[in-house]
């Protein structure tokens, strides 16, 4: 039976110290795939671990003290494992002398569902998008009305229309020629930039513009990602079909998996 841990700054996190993060929101994470110990795109989740902990918290602990973290988590789970670091500072307070806490944690690995996706559409902006953090109740919500009405997941649009990420995705779209990526505040996924390095290696084509509703018959191809996966098509947005693209999927995964795995 595969062994999994949680850990508090290095160290096996005790019932007292869990408890009450059950009722914290403010803190941020990031979410990754390990395989044989090492993990994709290990440079964007220690950026994105620094700069989300510099605007919340005012402070961020050292790279090298968060990689510690991550080799000890790792050096009592399995070699294939999802992990999710999450760093706290104090909650409902204006105090910034505190230093975070990391809490990292292991389970099952994950590789997304298969697809297609059908997605309803729902008007949402989240409060820091470019933040990944914890709790989001709206998001949850929304992928609950979304299966109320018959789709897997929701993706969002602002106030003016135009369509940003989804629930727990980024939106990846596909003109016949280029790989065409969301304008609008988003939070800009570690898999995203991962797959848009990569492209760009490879010498594929990709456009950022603005996509609306209007948009979507034009489009030759739409597919999610996130830390789970490089790519799954999605066959509907709305009530708008949209074309199966396999070369569109199949250069997000070659690009995916262009991407050297590097321990922490």
């Amino acid at each position: 039976m595969a062994l999994y841990v949680a850990q508090r700054n290095g160290r096996a996190a005790t019932a007292e110290e869990l408890a009450p993060l059950a009722f914290a929101g403010y803190a941020h994470f990031t979410a990754m795939q390990v395989r044989g110990g090492r993990v994709r795109g290990l440079d964007l989740h220690l950026d994105r671990l620094r700069s989300a902990s510099l605007e919340l918290f005012g402070r961020a602990l050292p790279d090298d003290r968060v990689r510690s973290f991550l080799r000890s988590a790792l050096a009592g789970s399995p070699g294939d494992v999802s992990l999710v670091a999450t760093v706290s500072s104090g909650e409902f307070t204006a105090d910034a002398a505190a230093e975070p806490d990391v809490l990292v944690r292991t389970g099952s690995p994950a590789d997304g569902p298969a697809g297609p996706l059908a997605l309803a559409i729902s008007e949402h902006e989240r409060f820091l998008p470019h933040v990944k953090q914890v709790g989001e109740a709206a998001k949850t919500y929304l992928l609950r009305q979304a299966a109320e009405a018959g789709a897997d997941d929701a993706a969002f649009v602002d106030r003016r229309g135009r369509f940003s990420e989804g629930t727990i995705w980024n939106l990846a779209f596909w003109d016949g020629a280029a790989v065409v990526w969301p304008d609008a505040p988003m939070l800009r996924g570690t898999t995203m930039g991962i797959v848009r390095r990569q492209l760009d290696r490879l010498g594929v084509h990709q456009h950022v513009r603005e996509i609306t509703q209007a948009d979507l018959p034009d489009l030759a191809g739409a597919a999610v990602l996130n830390s789970w996966t490089p790519g799954v098509a999605v066959h509907r947005i709305g009530s708008v079909p949209l074309p199966e693209a396999p070369s569109f999927l199949a250069l997000l995964h070659q690009a995916y998996r262009e991407e050297p795995l590097t321990a922490p």
